[in-house]
């Protein structure tokens, strides 16, 4: 592993900022120092899946003789779930999605850290499911970049960080005009999504005792910006299937009680909720393919013009439905508590981890 030295815990001096910023002592007191002849990888995470994803990929190459570095930020979902996996990764900022502007300073303050943590020594490469902060560093600093994209309705993110971006690994599901035009050096298609990587041989880490039959329903991830000024349904929706059974309400940050609702107070890993569920209902991607590629049916209300990684999987036979919000109660009730056997159909699908892998030896290791 790589090795962190500092006066202070790492924590203190991320998060202690002054008043009008990071200050150039607080800057200074972090270094990393990469030990070893191995090939140095660098992976940031910054939401739960890119936790999750990395976590993946890090096991996947350790035992290959590589050496990986796992940051994240401060974030509702990162931190509680890297514990839960039992990995050690180093916290460098936070996220702030308050306004515009506390955006970009949160950004700008990472990439700040994050240049004076390498400033002794720099990755041999960055894998990431491309977040603003390690592209525009890894090409500042010189380091070749291999990202995972599945978000094509992200354009303003996508503008900033594809151009970016050395290596791309990207699903089958997504047209190719939708990495077009970027200057991506070379592109890897895969037939199979992301969330193959690590729900292949998945096994529940936690049991989850909320009683029978189960309807998960995950919040749209509404600061995001990809989703400013669309409505959220869920919330509504959540109400109607209450007298279904029993309703699980995931928020993405306020944590309220509701009658009539579970709002779990504290982290939930999705993933292994999900494989408890009798029925899951999602605005978004993530936890609708967890569960999906589970056998679990899985109702998405769309939230985007098409949502190609969800469509392709259903294409494949995998029980994951969109359905219009005036649709949902009825195929709710349709759907409940009927599993899917998706064993056969799962292993069909490539791993993205084997092409992680070999851009990595390919590209880099050469």
């Amino acid at each position: 592993m790589p090795r962190l030295l500092t006066k202070n815990k790492y924590e203190d001096v991320i998060f202690q900022y002054s008043k009008t910023g990071v200050t150039r002592t607080k800057l200074c007191i972090v270094t990393l120092i990469f030990e070893g002849e191995k090939t140095k990888v660098w992976y940031d995470a910054c939401t739960g899946k890119q936790v999750r994803y990395g976590v993946a990929i890090a096991r996947r190459l350790r035992p290959l003789g590589h050496e990986v570095m796992l940051t994240t930020r401060k974030h509702p979902d990162t931190v509680a779930l890297a514990n839960l996996l039992g990995e050690s990764f180093v916290i460098v900022g936070k996220y702030d999605p308050t306004s515009l502007s506390s955006r970009l300073k949160e950004s700008t303050r990472r990439q700040l850290l994050f240049c004076n943590m390498f400033a002794k020594g720099i990755p041999d490469v960055a894998i990431s499911h491309h977040p603003i902060e390690i592209c525009r560093v890894a090409f500042g600093l010189g380091i070749p970049s291999i990202a995972t994209h599945d978000t094509p309705h992200a354009e303003a993110a996508n503008r900033l960080t594809l151009p970016l971006v050395d290596f791309l690994v990207v699903s089958k599901a997504l047209p190719k005009n939708c990495v077009g035009g970027y200057g991506i050096r070379k592109i890897f298609w895969f037939d199979g999504v992301d969330e193959v990587a690590w729900i292949k041989g998945f096994k529940p880490s936690v049991e989850y005792g909320y009683g029978k039959p189960l309807i998960v329903i995950r919040e749209l991830e509404t600061k995001a910006a990809y989703a400013q000024g669309r409505k959220d349904l869920t919330r509504t929706l959540a109400r109607k299937l209450a007298s279904m059974g029993k309703v699980l309400f995931l928020p993405r940050y306020r944590r309220q009680p509701e009658k009539g609702l579970i709002i779990p107070k504290e982290f939930v890993d999705s993933a292994s909720l999900v494989s408890q569920a009798d029925l899951v209902i999602s605005a978004g991607g993530t936890i609708a393919r967890e569960s999906a590629l589970q056998g679990i049916p899985t109702i998405v209300i769309p939230s985007f013009t098409s949502n190609q990684v969800n469509d392709y999987l259903s294409k494949k036979g995998f029980p994951i439905f969109t359905i219009t919000p005036s649709k949902a109660l009825d195929y709710a009730k349709r759907l409940l508590s009927k599993k899917w056997d998706v064993e056969n159909l799962l292993e069909k699908l490539e791993n993205p981890l084997d092409i992680i892998e070999t851009v990595v030896r390919q590209e880099v290791d050469r």
